[in-house]
C-alpha cells in the first residue's frame, strides 16, 4: 500500500490544495510549498486531458502525490487519469450507493472492479503492466464527493460501499442543494456536515472537506475530518498578491530633499 493511501485510510492529518493552473511550473511551486498532496482540478478548471499527464509528472518530481478530480462519473475519464499516473481520483457529485459502486468499478482492477488494462504512463507505457496490476488496487486512493441533498439522505448507503477510501464533503454545492447558503444557513450546513462525518466514520471511511482558508481546520479536525483541501493555487495566488499590494501601499515613501 502506498504511503498516501495508508495515510488517508489511517486518518492522518493531510493538507493539500486544488491545482487549477494548467502549467507544470504552478504544480512544482505548489508541490515545493510543503503540501502533503495536491488535487488537479479537471472538473472546475481549464485543464485539458492531454495536459494532466504533464501536471502529474511535475508533482512526481517533488514526490508529492497528485490525485485528480475528474469532471464526472465516466469510467473513461477515471481510467485516463489513473493511466497517466495519478495517485488517486476524486469523483464529484456522488448521490447514491450505485454511483459509488460505479466509481469503485472504474477505479479498481478485477476482481475488485472492472478497470481496463492499458499501456499508459502508470504502467511504464506497457513495459511494466504486470508490476502495475499487482499494486494498483492497493495503492490508488478513491475519494468520492458528497455534495447534494440526495447524497446527504443516502450517506449511510454510500459510506457502506467497499472500495471507497474517503468521503469528501463539498460544502459549497451542499449548501446550495440543501438551501443553507450564507451566514443564515451556517448552522444547517454545519449540521449536515457533521451528519456526513459521523456516518462515514462509523462505516470506517476517512473524511475530507474543502475549506477556503485554514481558519477552522482545527474545529473540523476535532470533529473527525482528517483530509483537507485548502482553496486552490489560483486562490492562494490572488490572496497572496492582494495582501502584498495592500502592504506595499501602506508604506508610502517620501522624497528626501537635501536642505541647502
Amino acid at each position: 500500500m502506498s504511503d498516501f493511501r495508508r495515510n488517508c485510510i489511517e486518518r492522518k492529518l493531510l493538507i493539500g490544495t486544488f491545482a487549477a493552473i494548467p502549467h507544470p511550473v504552478a504544480i512544482e511551486v505548489t508541490a515545493a510549498s510543503g503540501v502533503d498532496f495536491l488535487c488537479i482540478d479537471w472538473e472546475h478548471s481549464q485543464i485539458s486531458r492531454e495536459r494532466i499527464e504533464d501536471l502529474i509528472r511535475a508533482a512526481d518530481v517533488h514526490r508529492v502525490p497528485a490525485m485528480v478530480r475528474v469532471p464526472g462519473h465516466a469510467a473513461e475519464d477515471i481510467a485516463a487519469v489513473l493511466d497517466a499516473g495519478a495517485a488517486g481520483v476524486l469523483v464529484p457529485r456522488i448521490s447514491t450507493a450505485e454511483q459509488a459502486r460505479a466509481a469503485v468499478r472504474a477505479t479498481r482492477y478485477p476482481p475488485l472492479g472492472a478497470r481496463g488494462v492499458g499501456p499508459g504512463r502508470a504502467a511504464a507505457y506497457g513495459y511494466r503492466i504486470p508490476d502495475y496490476l499487482a499494486k494498483a488496487n492497493a495503492e490508488l486512493v478513491l475519494a468520492i464527493q458528497v455534495e447534494t441533498a440526495e447524497g446527504l439522505a443516502n450517506i449511510a448507503d454510500i459510506a457502506a460501499i467497499d472500495g471507497v477510501d474517503l468521503i469528501f464533503i463539498g460544502p459549497g454545492d451542499l449548501s446550495v442543494s440543501i438551501d443553507a447558503m450564507g451566514p443564515a444557513g451556517k448552522d444547517k450546513l454545519d449540521a449536515a456536515i457533521r451528519t456526513i462525518v459521523k456516518t462515514a466514520l462509523s462505516a470506517g471511511r476517512a473524511v475530507g472537506i474543502f475549506r477556503p482558508t485554514p481558519d477552522d481546520v482545527g474545529t473540523w479536525s476535532a470533529a473527525g475530518i482528517s483530509f483537507f483541501l485548502l482553496a486552490s493555487d489560483t486562490m492562494f495566488l490572488g490572496a497572496g498578491l492582494a495582501a502584498g499590494v495592500i502592504e506595499a501601499k501602506t508604506h508610502k515613501g517620501s522624497l528626501g530633499v537635501e536642505e541647502k
